[in-house]
């Protein structure tokens, strides 16, 4: 059992060479393929004889594909802009909040108690407010705009033409395109010239009602007397007909004697 055990390796490390060359060297001519051979090689293919996909079923996976692409696209767009659209509304929450030590601050400046250490702080806020996109606004002289301005008093002048604010009691504050607060303002109106108070509307139809009155009397029916009063009698025609005696004629003597 040994010396088979020791044969068995070496028969299955045996070498085994096939001459596969189409030309054989000795005589030059071309070998016949044997079956074996020609079995086991692959058949080669030309680069235009591949298998053929449908074209209907190749168009409609490329139109899923595009299709798939546009979405997802359209969603890394839609994501990105509400990121945005909710980091700014969070920034723009945060600084209404602040808005009152922007008040402080201004009120602190207006009576000249902003200095030393104070101002450097308040400096400071007011940079990194205006880096975060804060924006004031709400001057004396600004043109009355109810959708900003907040009209908490009111007066009238020769001096404008038009509403304006005239007094500020509190700035405005946006963030963008967001409105945080309106400005409290006093609002100063233009003094309306003599006789233009009226429209000229209103006036035409005032003057239409009063000639619609004048001429509703002058066509009032002349007085009519009253069927109740029996003081008024008819009057009676003094002529009668022909041949009929009247009531107020006295008979003739000789209509009593017979």
């Amino acid at each position: 059992m040994n010396s088979s055990d020791e044969r068995r390796p070496e028969e299955q490390e045996r070498v085994v060479i096939r001459d596969n060359r189409k030309i054989d060297p000795v005589t030059g001519e071309a070998r016949k393929a044997s079956p074996a051979a020609a079995a086991s090689t692959p058949p080669v293919t030309e680069p235009g004889e591949g298998p053929k996909v449908d074209a209907a079923l190749l168009e409609e996976r490329t139109r899923d594909l595009q299709r798939l692409q546009a979405e997802y696209a359209n969603y890394r767009k839609r994501a990105e802009r509400d990121r945005l659209a909710a980091g700014e509304l969070a920034v723009g929450r945060t600084l209404a909040e602040l808005l009152p030590v922007l008040d402080d601050i201004d009120r602190a400046r207006a009576h000249g108690d902003l200095t030393g250490a104070l101002k450097a702080v308040a400096d400071h806020l007011e940079t990194v407010f205006a880096k975060l996109g804060l924006q004031a606004f709400g001057d004396e002289g600004d043109e009355f705009d109810p959708s900003v301005h907040e009209a908490v008093m009111h007066d009238e002048s020769e001096d404008v033409s038009v509403p304006t604010a005239t007094k500020v009691l509190r700035k405005g504050y946006k963030h963008g395109d967001r409105l945080l607060r309106a400005a409290m303002v006093g609002v100063t109106d233009p003094i309306a010239p003599p006789g233009l108070g009226e429209h000229p509307l209103e006036a035409s139809d005032d003057a239409s009602g009063a000639q619609d009155e004048v001429s509703d009397d002058s066509a009032e029916p002349a007085d009519l007397p009253d069927p109740s009063d029996h003081s008024a009698e008819p009057a009676t025609s003094s002529e009668a007909a022909p041949g009929e005696p009247t009531e107020s004629s006295s008979p003739e003597p000789g209509d009593q004697q017979g």
